[in-house]
């Protein structure tokens, strides 16, 4: 772990950059709809299309890097990601009526978002042979990923105070900075580069998911219902902020990070404590679900600001808790020549849960408010059985 820290630390830059290019645009929506005048509906556009562009090439973006390499779909990705920044800054500055040019950087956004953190989960996986080291590094960069959540709010906001546009700005120059620290430290192992035939692959990627279905749906199943669990209820926590207690802006986007530090935290600690026993991989993802649940039973929208937080909050800490574990047991019990393809997967699965949680959510806020954390509470009590009766790890891994 010592001689690859560097490595680490570019890889986590990646998803740092892709939370900080698509969630620091959440605080500064009203604006963005006042200075081009576009109604609310057209401004969640700019988040959607990001998110589901995303989840239609992460697939194929994750079958390309275990054809050809890791880095060489990294780099582009970033690439990409970058040149649609500047695509949608460049919009919004010069022309009159930008809206649909800045969907079209970020539908490039998306592209890039789908060949650059989804890759990062296998180049770990890739990067040590030891699991105790996989599993310390994939909570490094779940951290990191939840660092990007805790710092965007407040980032965007405090940016959209200079210029309006000044998020998408920044979008461009945060890539540049990924590529460099990619290009440089990230050291890809050779037997990443060699190509496989395509026939022998796709049987490869069948069998596994014959041998390994039942658990791997799961994973899938429970990463997607905690990442829309997480922006369910952070997207509920962002409104009642602005309009139940008057709490905009910076302010708005330091509440919105309490819980995400929670998690952030979690993430860090779950993933140096899970070390390769999956036993305990399974226990800390039914304790952390647990956790959610508990909390959201007690949540109602009449209460303070503050004990509202506070329980979302502990939510945000048993999903921190459950993440590095999911990641873990998908990375480590995948062989590293279908990880990509399969991983990739996974992360599909997350960012349906990103998209489907926050209209999802709006609607019950419209149509049953009171029975809202209810639903959520019901949502993860099925990660929680899932997690009991479909992850089945073998009774020695817990010593291996």
């Amino acid at each position: 772990m010592e001689k690859k820290k560097l490595d680490l630390l570019a890889l986590a830059s990646v998803p740092l950059v892709m939370t900080l290019g698509n969630s620091m645009l959440i605080p500064v929506l009203p604006i963005i709809e006042k200075e081009i005048d576009i109604s609310s509906f057209q401004s969640s556009l700019i988040i959607t299309v990001y998110s589901v562009v995303a989840i239609l090439l992460i697939p194929f973006a994750g079958y390309l890097s275990d054809k050809i390499g890791r880095k060489k779909v990294m780099i582009p990705s970033l690439i990409i990601t970058g040149i649609g920044g500047i695509l949608a800054a460049y919009a919004a500055w010069q022309l009159e009526h930008p809206y649909w040019l800045i969907l079209i950087g970020r539908f490039l956004q998306g592209i890039g978002a789908s060949g650059a953190f989804p890759v990062v989960l296998p180049t770990v996986g890739d990067m040590f042979d030891d699991e105790e080291e996989v599993s310390a590094g994939l909570g490094i960069i779940e951290t990191s990923n939840t660092f990007g959540k805790v710092l965007s709010p407040i980032i965007g906001a405090l940016l959209a105070m200079l210029i309006w546009y000044m998020p998408f700005i920044a979008i461009p120059v945060f890539a540049a900075i990924a590529i460099l620290l990619v290009m440089v430290f990230v050291k890809t192992p050779k037997s990443d580069e060699k190509n496989q035939q395509t026939d022998s692959f796709m049987d490869r990627i069948k069998q596994v998911f014959r041998d390994n279905g039942r658990w791997l749906y799961a994973i899938f199943i429970i990463g997607c219902v905690n990442m829309f669990v997480l922006f369910g209820f952070l997207f509920h926590l962002s409104t009642l902020l602005e309009d139940e207690y008057q709490v905009e802006g910076v302010n708005k986007g330091l509440f919105l990070a309490v819980p995400l530090l929670f998690l952030c935290i979690a993430s860090l600690i779950s993933g140096k404590k899970i070390g390769n026993n999956k036993v305990l991989m399974k226990w800390m993802i039914f304790t952390g679900n647990t956790f959610a649940v508990v909390s959201f039973l007690f949540v109602h929208s009449d209460m303070g600001v503050w004990l509202i937080t506070g329980l979302l909050s502990v939510a945000g800490l048993g999903i921190g808790i459950s993440l590095p574990c999911l990641d873990a047991l998908i990375t480590e019990g995948i062989k590293k020549e279908v990880r990509g393809t399969v991983t990739s997967l996974y992360s599909s699965m997350r960012f349906l849960g990103v998209a489907a949680g926050p209209p999802i959510i709006a609607i019950l806020m419209e149509k049953a408010l009171g029975m809202m954390y209810y639903f959520l509470a019901g949502v993860s009590i099925i990660a929680l059985l899932i997690t009991l009766f479909a992850i089945k790890p073998n009774k020695e891994s817990a010593s291996e």
